[in-house]
């Protein structure tokens, strides 16, 4: 954890240079302009699962699997798709401890939001990672990222209302059914949260289960509106 930490100080310390090309970053990111801009965009997407459409037509209303299967959250902020660069900087910040990362995807998350006209919630809460994962791993990307976002948008991150009781296995490769069947009853609250309206904060969505199975807790203690924000969405 000391060299995770010295890590974390060195990397928000170093002068913004773009993690690509190595050219001056841009409006204090480590990100040049160039590179931002091929950056893969997620529009237009459905504004509750965050899903690629196919048509800016549709935009506004809930797409057909959300039509179909409603989710217990109710919005999804997703701008990037994850491909390509995107998908570098989040792999390289979950698997290789790349901190700098977590910043640049923090910046880009909380300016989205920033440009957006979704309603501002009361709090941040990432997604929790299992004690024997963070063990493992020696920190939680989502929080990392979290950090950057609740300081660019004034927001208080809760760290202490929500518990993975179970280390649940890997999403990968799994089936929608298999995923929430993987993750059913994975999260737990430890304390009631004076919250109407929160998001949950992580760095990549694919089916969108994790987030469904915590946002159905939250709903049945008694959260009226959830939001999602992820860094891309799959």
């Amino acid at each position: 954890m000391g060299n995770n930490w010295l890590n974390i100080i060195q990397d928000y310390l170093l002068p913004p240079t773009c993690v690509f090309c190595g050219n001056a970053g841009y409006l204090q990111r480590d990100l040049c302009q160039p590179c931002l801009q091929q950056l893969p965009l997620n529009q237009p997407s459905c504004f509750q699962c965050g899903a690629r459409l196919n048509t800016a037509d549709l935009v506004g209303i809930p797409c057909g699997h959300c039509l179909n299967q409603p989710p217990a959250f109710d919005h999804t902020l997703a701008p990037f798709i994850y491909h390509d660069a995107i998908r570098h900087l989040i792999t390289g910040l979950k698997f290789r401890a790349d901190y700098k990362n977590a910043r640049l995807l923090g910046q880009l998350l909380a300016h989205h939001v920033q440009q957006s006209t979704i309603d501002k919630p009361q709090l941040i809460l990432p997604i929790p990672l299992h004690r024997s994962r963070y063990r493992e791993r020696g920190f939680n990307q989502a929080l990392e990222i979290a950090r950057t976002v609740g300081q660019a948008l004034q927001l208080p991150i809760d760290l202490s209302s929500c518990q993975r009781q179970r280390d649940t296995p890997h999403q990968t490769g799994l089936s929608a059914k298999e995923r929430r069947k993987n993750l059913k009853n994975a999260f737990r609250l430890t304390q009631a949260i004076k919250a109407d309206h929160l998001v949950l904060l992580d760095d990549v969505m694919t089916t969108g289960t994790t987030v469904n199975e915590l946002a159905r807790v939250l709903k049945k203690a008694g959260t009226r509106r959830v939001d999602v924000w992820v860094c891309a969405r799959t």
